[in-house]
């Protein structure tokens, strides 16, 4: 395959909410190749959507209209990626009755590509995890910081996944918040924790430089920023060298737009998450062009509410 580079990536719709409409111009020329990356955060189960009561969030979330929506875009785009970056039970009665068969299906339904695994994934303990994934997910867990070599999911999480669209190599890995302290130990038993950014930055260079994969994307479940020392989605990004998007989690960030930070050789990282609920859908309209090396252009990130 011959070998793509970024050429521009934009944010069409950081977060879209259940009518949003892109104004897009197609791209038509030949040697453009375009990858859309729809994404979700800390779903908790809201498989409805918020009440009509005149709270905050009222009309907002839900599992059809996430679903309707991908279908247009998908409509729409040729060649489009969804992913999760964790959290994707807990939060409403459907978890606690059905234990996140009912949100794994729907998942499935919706047609992810992939999801990493958040601290709530947890909350019906690792066998509940291993239970509902196994019987009911049609997509996979990703995660490289994760060590369940020692339990029920050994063998069951990916490290990586390199999926190609329209000649387009993309690697796909994911990081998981430290769970000691956060999840009691009997749920996640003898699970362990590695440091999430040696082992992501490791695995990153595995996909950019070993498999030649032409974008690298994160999952991450750290938290977007924090005010102390703690691990997060801006620490990954300034000391990573080969990602080129973090899609966040845990922290239940709404941002307006993508940020885009620099990692350590001086290259830009984009860094985004919507929210919790599936209030919005994540959007990033990732441009590449054929045979020619290190060209990079990053255009405006736009909000469509």
């Amino acid at each position: 395959m011959k070998r793509r580079t970024f050429l521009q990536k934009s944010a069409f719709g950081s977060l879209l909410f259940a009518t949003g409409q892109f104004p897009l111009h197609a791209m038509d020329k030949p040697e453009i190749a375009k990858i859309t990356i729809l994404h979700t955060n800390d779903v908790h189960s809201r498989i409805e959507p918020f009440p009509m009561d005149g709270g905050k969030y009222q009309g907002l979330g839900g599992a059809a209209k996430r679903a309707a929506l991908v279908k247009k875009i998908r409509k729409e785009e040729k060649n489009v990626l969804l992913l999760d970056a964790g959290d994707v039970f807990q939060g409403t009665p459907y978890f606690n009755f059905f234990g996140g068969e009912l949100e794994f299906k729907l998942m499935t339904e919706m047609g992810y590509d992939a999801c990493t695994i958040g601290n709530h994934d947890f909350d019906a303990g690792i066998d509940g995890l291993h239970k509902q994934f196994t019987t009911h997910a049609n997509f996979p867990l990703i995660n490289c910081n994760y060590d369940f070599s020692d339990t029920i999911m050994n063998g069951k999480v990916l490290p990586h996944k390199i999926i190609e669209k329209a000649g387009v190599k993309i690697g796909i890995s994911g990081v998981g918040v430290e769970l000691d302290g956060l999840v009691p130990e009997n749920l996640y038993k003898n699970t362990r924790y590695l440091d999430p950014i040696k082992n992501i930055n490791t695995t990153a260079k595995f996909l950019k430089q070993d498999q030649k994969c032409d974008y690298v994307i994160c999952l991450s479940h750290l938290g977007f920023k924090y005010d102390s020392d703690k691990v997060s989605d801006h620490h990954l990004a300034q000391q990573s060298e080969d990602i080129d998007l973090i899609i966040g989690g845990h922290t239940h960030t709404l941002l307006e737009k993508a940020e885009t930070l620099k990692n350590k050789k001086g290259e830009p990282v984009t860094v985004n998450q919507v929210g919790w609920a599936g209030i919005a859908l994540g959007r990033l309209d990732v441009f590449f062009e054929k045979n020619k090396k290190n060209k990079c252009i990053t255009c405006n990130n736009q909000t469509v509410l």
